[in-house]
């Protein structure tokens, strides 16, 4: 389980967060939608400490990361990260930038790392791109690799940071079937998305935030059929 306690984030004299509460539990899922500015993406960074917090708890597994610093790398192997822009290693191929933190975190030797590698990216579908370098894979091939590299970890919880907003929409529709799949197999899954209608048939709660704060956490179809707050309701009227 993973807790963000009052948890509130400046940069310089800028509020992203402000005493955010917010609990994730396992084999969910959960869409943060919101506006553009609304502290998202701050938001999902918190819980892996890729942004720290100026004030607050992030607690995984009864540890609070922010405290606990010795701690946060063992946590950091638990929790998968997903960015917008992929993020891969240009000089290695898709099996290699799978197998990286095999060898280098977990320590696996390479013929456990080449098959733990192999049998994730044919997960997502690229068993034909093993040896393929990011610059001859399209948009959303280099998007699932990132998330093959991901679950090679065997995670508790899968953190996507706008997956697909790099992509069009035939690319999109690629990644999110992936992610999608991911769905109630024991992790939490924290997505960032403006891909409304994805939100709408993957998460079964809904964070909805604006301007800094978290104003709905709300079941899915709940949120859909009646939001609580008349921003909320703004928001679908605009989108939908």
């Amino acid at each position: 389980m993973i807790s963000l306690q009052n948890i509130s984030k400046k940069f310089d004299d800028t509020t992203v967060l402000n005493n955010v509460n917010v609990t994730f539990e396992a084999d969910k899922t959960y869409a943060i939608i919101g506006s553009s500015g609304a502290g998202k993406s701050t938001l999902l960074r918190c819980i892996n400490l890729l942004e720290k917090p100026t004030q607050g708890q992030v607690i995984v597994d009864g540890v609070d990361i922010v405290k606990e610093k010795g701690q946060l790398y063992a946590i950091r192997e638990k929790i998968g990260m997903v960015f917008q822009n992929f993020n891969l290693f240009a000089h290695m191929r898709a099996k290699e930038n799978v197998m990286y933190a095999l060898l280098k975190v977990k320590k696996m030797s390479k013929e456990e790392a080449e098959k733990e590698a192999i049998l994730q990216l044919e997960r997502v579908g690229l068993g034909h791109r093993l040896n393929n370098y990011p610059h001859q894979l399209s948009g959303g091939e280099k998007q699932r690799v990132a998330i093959a590299r991901a679950l090679a970890m065997h995670p508790k919880a899968m953190l996507f940071d706008e997956p697909t907003s790099a992509l069009d929409p035939e690319m999109t529709q690629e990644v999110l079937k992936v992610i999608k799949s991911l769905n109630h197999r024991g992790m939490t899954n924290v997505i960032v998305t403006h891909e409304i209608k994805f939100a709408q048939e993957v998460a079964d709660v809904i964070i909805f935030m604006n301007q800094a704060e978290i104003l709905e956490i709300t079941d899915t179809k709940e949120f859909f059929k009646q939001p609580k707050t008349k921003r909320a309701q703004e928001f679908l009227a605009n989108m939908i």
